[in-house]
């Protein structure tokens, strides 16, 4: 598979409707399926999760991450 970094906005009801069908699949222990910029992913159970917090030149930043193994 190819390199690939891209970053897209939601608006904040489609946000929250994402992040709720995160939650509920993580809590039923399934894998969980996301669209991204047309390209569909899927995440396996034994994904890992982190909050990582960034600041700098008077911006911060919060990054949900979710991160696995092929």
């Amino acid at each position: 598979m190819s390199e690939r970094d891209i970053e897209k906005t939601y608006s904040n009801k489609e946000f929250v409707e994402k992040l709720r069908r995160l939650a509920d699949s993580i809590e039923s222990g399934e894998n969980f399926r996301i669209t991204v910029d047309n390209e569909a992913i899927y995440v396996p159970d034994r994904a890992t999760f982190n909050i990582e917090h960034e600041r700098g030149d008077g911006d911060n930043e919060i990054e949900f991450q979710i991160k696995w193994k092929d």
